[in-house]
């Protein structure tokens, strides 16, 4: 797709201001227009990505939008290419640009997850194969708040013949329940929301193999009463992956202090339960988990910045990088090997053992291995051969090292688009209650980058392969930290890394999901503001208060905080 540069959309932009309509509570409608900087005197925060990350597309494609970085290095090419990758769906053919789909899978491509390059959409069932249906199931053991041993961390529900999905999705339910907040779900003033929330149930009969969790240091299988009492599932959506290149180029000193900061703050009140203590140690004012790869790596440390569990460092090995491998099972030279549970094994003993599996695996090898490169499939011992392939460290890689490069190329390259009705009355009046009233804390609004020396776990990459944002002021409006919000059917864990804001206003217009929180719970800004406030018998959210004093604004500044979030 043709892409337009950064000035140039910007030296064609026009500046419309919209009219406020009447009444007392109104503001300014959310406009799509963005202006002109070389005419009118922007605010810094206007250029989300800075002056390498922004673009001033604001169209369908507003997300899908390359930096100027990738521009000035030469690399449009490139970036065309990895995009072309994303896009497509991917086959069970043995050749060619997508081919290596299987033999399980969580999706057949990356649009499914990510429509418009943005937010999944809420469900009201659950399909693989249902477009915008960006949800992961998170299956994990109440006990230990693990990922359950026997199926993966992403569990798949799809599967190339003869093999068998892991969880069969036609019995997978998810219903959507009324919440009432301890406010009754109305403001002060008489004005009322609503707020839901998901209950996912998965039976036992729905899983392929054994269920399977960690206890003492060894597997235990659970029978169907163990499994309804000890067993949780819920729902993760993804989340837009523009600008994550961009962030990427921030210091990892500086997410430290942030960190150190957050955790003087809480010590000086007394909070000494405020920060993740998986991830960060409150008494010394350190981290307690860094993030490492020693398969592909050679075990470098690196400071956690990606997921909602945080469990991704660096972007060249963070979710993008790990999803175009385990999201459709397709090989690349650094990883020869399929993924299908966590403990390597249990998907693999039921499918070798599984006789309408092993009566069409002599087609399915012959067709994967031809030649018979790999004698070790292929000794007539059916059930060795389905086993020994299914847990092969040396699989033929399907995706070349050329093209996880330029994907990457495109991953890192992902423009930010500026923010919007910045010159408006509403939206600075909007931001500045947006600090006062204590949003700013968690959702911090801009941060520095630095020399963006590439990081790379996987030791692959070095500065001269990828687009850079050395020195930029960005505007993300996170703090990378982890908090806990004590919602109904919380995440797991309850601890969440605070989500970008910017850009998320034009999801509607890219065919993004709108809903925003990690499950997409909250169907609009204000019923996101409000799952903020929680407080049950569990604990109370770290943002309750900040959302007592937004019950409290008028209804007018409550629409002129709504207005600037979906404007930056």
């Amino acid at each position: 797709m043709n892409k337009p540069s950064f000035l140039g959309v910007v030296l064609l932009a026009s500046f419309i201001t919209a009219a406020c309509s009447s009444g007392d509570d109104a503001v300014e409608p959310t406009t799509w227009d963005i202006g002109d900087p070389t005419v009118t005197d922007y605010p810094e925060d206007y250029y989300t990505g800075g002056l390498l990350g922004t673009t001033a597309v604001n169209t369908a494609s507003a997300f899908e939008q390359p930096t100027k970085a990738v521009e000035n290095a030469g690399m449009m090419t490139a970036f065309n290419e990895g995009e072309y990758l994303f896009e497509k769906e991917y086959n069970t053919n043995t050749d060619g640009a997508f081919h290596g789909l299987g033999p399980v899978y969580v999706r057949r491509g990356c649009l499914y997850c990510h429509p418009g390059y943005g937010h999944g959409a809420r469900q009201t069932e659950y399909r693989a194969d249902n477009h915008r249906n960006g949800y992961l199931l998170v299956v994990y053991d109440k006990t230990t708040n693990a990922y359950i041993r026997s199926v993966a961390g992403m569990p798949q529900t799809g599967a190339v013949k003869p093999f068998k999905a892991p969880i069969d999705e036609n019995q997978i339910k998810i219903a959507w329940n009324p919440y009432t907040d301890e406010w009754g779900n109305r403001f002060p003033d008489g004005e009322t929301y609503e707020l839901i929330y998901p209950e996912v149930t998965i039976p036992y009969s729905a899983y392929y193999a054994p269920v399977v969790v960690a206890r003492g240091g060894r597997d235990v299988t659970l029978d169907e009463a163990q499994y309804n009492a000890e067993v949780g599932v819920l729902l993760e959506s993804t989340i837009g992956i523009y600008g994550t290149g961009i962030t990427d180029a921030i210091p990892d000193a500086d997410i430290t202090a942030q960190w150190e900061s957050e955790s003087k703050f809480f010590n000086s009140i007394g909070r000494t339960d405020a920060l993740n203590p998986a991830m960060w140690d409150q008494q010394t004012n350190t981290w307690k988990s860094y993030y490492t790869n020693t398969l592909q790596g050679d075990g470098t440390k690196y400071v956690r910045r990606y997921t909602y569990a945080l469990s991704r460092g660096p972007i060249l090995d963070a979710a993008g990088a790990n999803a175009i491998w385990n999201i459709t099972n397709v090989t690349r030279p650094d990883r020869r090997y399929h993924y299908l549970d966590l403990a390597g094994t249990y998907y693999a003993t039921k499918s070798s053992q599984d006789k309408e599996v092993q009566a069409g695996f002599e087609e399915y090898i012959n067709r994967i291995d031809p030649a018979k490169a790999h004698p070790e499939w292929h000794t007539g011992d059916v059930e060795k051969d389905i086993y020994t392939y299914l847990t092969s460290k040396q699989l033929d890689a399907e995706m070349t090292q050329a093209q996880y490069k330029n994907l990457m190329i495109w991953h890192r390259g992902l423009a930010v688009p500026a923010a919007r009705n910045t010159t408006t009355d509403d939206f600075k009046k909007g931001k500045e209650l947006f600090s006062q009233i204590g949003c700013a804390a968690c959702h911090r609004p801009s941060w520095q980058t630095g020399d963006d020396n590439i990081q790379d776990p996987n030791k692959l990459f070095t500065n001269s392969d990828m687009p850079r944002y050395p020195h930029q002021k960005i505007w993300p409006y996170t703090d990378f930290v982890q908090h806990r919000l004590w919602m109904k059917n919380d995440i797991r864990t309850g601890w969440c890394r605070t989500t970008p804001l910017w850009g998320r206003g034009l999801a509607g217009k890219t065919g993004s999901g709108t809903e925003r929180l990690h499950d997409c719970r909250a169907r609009n800004v204000l019923e996101a503001i409000m799952w903020h406030g929680c407080q049950n018998e569990g604990g109370r959210s770290d943002a309750y208060q900040s959302v007592v004093k937004f019950r409290n604004l008028t209804k007018q500044e409550r629409n002129q905080v709504v207005f600037f979030i979906e404007s930056i």
